[in-house]
């Protein structure tokens, strides 16, 4: 008879080919969850700059928050979190959108920041209000912090999606608490190098992105 995961095998093949549906919808599942928590944590982190940015006094309260949301164990979160939102999407999202802030925030202000002040001058040479100034010329100009920003946000989002797995929400990470369960390596292996390879090509993505988006920042470095 054989064993669950083959003949001493580290890998079963026939079990990832029998379970190429669910892996797909886990997949779909780890990029949806990804993206959510990217795309909310980008906006808030976005208004929250702009609000340290125009009184500086806040700034080191925002930091400082982002940065106690940032070191809270995901345990330790969805132990508070569960009882009030239950094993939901909404409380994945909050935790993994908690663990993008800091990342984003930081890049951003640091982008915003290192704007010349000859540029800000000329915008409001221009007539343009604070506010439009940092639409129009200062989060254009701090594209490339941003998108390191993102680059470094996604992945690490992609990783930390395989956590919410705990309340079942888990994309691969699924596959993960599976294989630990059964003791079966394959599902393990299979959770890992889809986690592992979605960050790469997250990776990718953003590197080509910046390229495309910030065509001046490789004409100032030739």
């Amino acid at each position: 008879m054989i064993a669950e995961n083959g003949p001493d095998s580290f890998i079963w093949w026939a079990w990832v080919a029998d379970h190429t549906d669910d892996i797909w919808e886990r997949t779909v599942q780890h990029l949806v969850l990804t993206g959510i928590a990217i795309g909310v944590g980008l906006v808030l982190s976005v208004v929250l700059s702009a609000v340290a940015l125009r009184y500086r006094r806040s700034q080191a309260p925002i930091t400082w928050g982002a940065g106690i949301l940032y070191a809270i164990p995901s345990l330790a979160l969805f132990g508070f979190l569960v009882p009030i939102t239950g094993a939901s999407l909404l409380t994945a999202e909050i935790a993994l959108v908690s663990y993008c802030l800091l990342i984003l925030i930081q890049n951003v202000v640091a982008g915003v920041d290192g704007v010349p002040d000859s540029v800000r001058d000329a915008a409001d040479g221009m007539g343009y209000t604070p506010m439009r100034r940092f639409v129009r010329v200062e989060l254009p100009l701090a594209l490339p912090e941003i998108i390191t920003g993102l680059r470094v946000a996604t992945v690490t989002v992609i990783g930390l999606v395989t956590v919410t797995a705990l309340i079942g929400h888990g994309g691969f990470g699924a596959f993960i608490n599976d294989g630990l369960d059964r003791r079966f390596s394959t599902p393990i292996v299979v959770g890992i190098v889809g986690s592992v390879t979605l960050a790469l090509i997250a990776d990718v993505i953003f590197v080509v992105i910046q390229r495309a988006l910030t065509p001046w920042t490789r004409r100032g470095r030739t």
